[in-house]
């Protein structure tokens, strides 16, 4: 009986999850494309807003060099007024962070984007770091945040059903029931991660040249990046969040041509 019970609380959840999750779909405004995403526009402004003071304290604060952090702010800029990303409700800000060792850029749910002065020293021109900002720009519109607090509330849901209906607290063996389904539930979320990387690499592409700058200094990017790594094996690509950097090229290339089939307009900032 005892057994009963569980497998039907354990349905109950999982039905729960499913439900709340299938039931979370809009149409993402920027993008055009069906989402399901677990929190309003102004709860992602509220949420990055209340975050940034400690993400930016994890890097060792702001940079102290305040023409390199307004070059940054400038570009970032450009990137939202001369581009559809002026039409969103976000509020865009773009911070330079004094970590000199860690090689990164990320974005906060609602506009707040960040690059570490690690990444921005190995950057060798305008238009890379405008490939760089517009990729965290990619992110915040295409709602990413949201849309992976939506999934990773679904994959907790239907771990913890598993873990409800297979374990017994007679046989410790049966935990690991539950330890690979939570496995399962994290390689998923991962691979959803990889393709968020390639939508903002996409986006990017597209903000770039609309303004101003050639989308082709991604590619340069990527190599940056690639060499940052020390051209260390990091295992398969699908057991990594982020896309290899040159598996990435080859998808940038293609967004190139697909955005702009007749080549690329004179004139752009490399």
């Amino acid at each position: 009986m005892r057994g009963v019970i569980k497998f039907i609380i354990a349905l109950l959840v999982a039905a729960v999850s499913l439900v709340t999750y299938w039931c979370s779909s809009e149409t993402n405004d920027f993008t055009g494309e069906e989402q399901r995403v677990d929190m309003t526009v102004e709860q992602e402004i509220a949420l990055g807003l209340q975050a940034a003071p400690q993400m930016a304290e994890q890097y060792g604060g702001l940079h102290p060099d305040q023409q390199a952090a307004q070059e940054v702010k400038a570009i970032g800029q450009r990137l939202v007024q001369h581009t559809r990303v002026s039409d969103t409700p976000y509020q865009f800000d773009f911070h330079l962070l004094a970590d000199e060792q860690t090689v990164n850029a990320f974005a906060l749910p609602g506009g707040q984007v960040f690059i570490t002065a690690g990444l921005l020293g190995r950057l060798e021109s305008e238009g890379q770091l405008a490939g760089v900002l517009a990729h965290e720009i990619g992110h915040v519109v295409a709602r990413h945040s949201a849309q992976q607090l939506a999934k990773a509330k679904l994959t907790q849901g239907l771990t913890g059903a598993a873990a409800i209906a297979t374990y017994d607290p007679d046989n410790p063996a049966s935990q690991s029931g539950a330890a690979v389904a939570a496995m399962i539930g994290q390689l998923v979320n991962m691979n959803y991660g990889r393709e968020d990387e390639l939508e903002s690499d996409k986006l990017a592409v597209q903000l770039t040249g609309a303004a101003g700058y050639d989308p082709r200094s991604m590619i340069r990017v990527m190599e940056i990046l690639e060499e940052a790594s020390g051209g260390s094996s990091r295992g398969p690509d699908f057991l990594q969040t982020h896309p290899n950097p040159g598996n990435r090229i080859a998808k940038i290339e293609a967004a190139i041509e697909q955005e702009y089939p007749k080549g690329l307009p004179e004139g752009l900032t490399h």
